[in-house]
């Protein structure tokens, strides 16, 4: 009989928290995919800021009469860091509009493939403000992921769209939100992360729709301009059901999102992103035949083995997959 001492599993609960983390992630974006799909179901109808602001009144009644409770309740309103809260706003709601109003002229597949360059963002940048070590190999995989995008793009060609670098700009946009969720998550529920995005949301919709909600700006010549500065109109009532799950779901999608980030490295989560990815050109296929070519799937399987390969090297170097602190949890 041996005499060594019985094995203890002291990393279970990190393992724990990372298997809760991803799989907040993977819920996270197939609900940011079902908005994908409802806006641009809705895009040759309705501005842009309308459809934003029915959603993110939703997200932030959710936020406020379920995810909040369910967290400690209505005191976590006070935060130590409302200005970093409000810049994550503008990050989002300027990644949203960029996405949407690219996605009124380009395909879903491509459009979600170019912004999928995100998660590389949040890679490279995580390295400069939270002081992560990323090694060559993973470096390589971004490279491969932006060249990846530049080979969807076309710059040069005819098939080049001004609208396609609105994705790779809502992509940054993200990947700062995200690495600003990272710097908080320590200190923040999620739920009150997800109120102040909401509530950012609520007031610049208000005051673009306020601004520019008479349609004075509209240029039906081009989709993407209509649809950011379109008019106001009353929803049918089913468009307005969509607008309303769109909240659901958005509501639900950001406090994931944010849960992961908070559980788990920021390199790690990100791969797990492309799971959108692969939904949003299987809704581009099976809702509006949005079949990408060659050259859109050369740069799409860039951009997603990219990613693949960066969470690949995570297993393979055993890298700790959650933060060095547990998030506590009695608040």
């Amino acid at each position: 009989m041996s005499d060594k001492p019985p094995t203890t599993h002291k990393n279970s609960p990190a393992i724990g928290a990372t298997a809760t983390g991803l799989l907040c992630a993977m819920g996270a974006w197939f609900m940011f995919s079902l908005n994908d799909v409802g806006i641009k179901f809705l895009s040759g109808d309705y501005a842009l800021h309308q459809i934003v602001w029915v959603r993110a009144v939703v997200g932030l009644s959710v936020t406020l009469c379920v995810l909040m409770p369910l967290e400690g309740g209505y005191r976590l309103l006070k935060t130590r860091y409302p200005l970093i809260h409000i810049v994550r706003g503008l990050c989002v709601v300027f990644a949203n509009m960029c996405f949407f109003v690219g996605l009124a002229s380009i395909s879903l597949p491509e459009a979600s493939a170019i912004f999928f360059v995100a998660p590389l963002f949040i890679t490279a940048l995580s390295v400069v403000f939270l002081g992560e070590t990323v090694g060559i190999r993973r470096w390589l995989a971004v490279s491969v992921g932006l060249a990846g995008v530049i080979v969807m793009l076309r710059p040069g060609s005819e098939a080049f769209q001004f609208a396609a670098l609105l994705p790779l700009i809502a992509a940054f946009a993200y990947a700062c939100l995200q690495i600003l969720t990272r710097k908080i998550g320590l200190k923040e529920k999620a739920s009150t992360m997800s109120f102040y995005i909401q509530a950012v949301f609520v007031v610049v919709c208000s005051v673009f729709g306020l601004v520019f909600g008479d349609g004075r700006f509209a240029n039906p010549g081009n989709p993407s301009i209509d649809f950011l500065f379109r008019a106001w109109v009353q929803p049918q009532q089913g468009d307005l059901l969509i607008m309303i799950g769109l909240g659901l779901s958005s509501g639900l999608g950001g406090y994931l999102v944010s849960q992961a980030y908070r559980l788990c490295e920021a390199t790690v989560v990100a791969p797990f992103e492309y799971m959108a990815l692969i939904l949003a050109i299987f809704w581009g296929i099976t809702l509006w035949g949005e079949w990408p070519d060659v050259i859109a799937w050369t740069g799409i399987f860039m951009i997603f083995s990219s990613g693949m390969f960066i969470f690949w090297r995570e297993v393979i170097l055993d890298k700790k997959f959650v933060i060095k602190h547990p998030m506590p949890r009695n608040r």
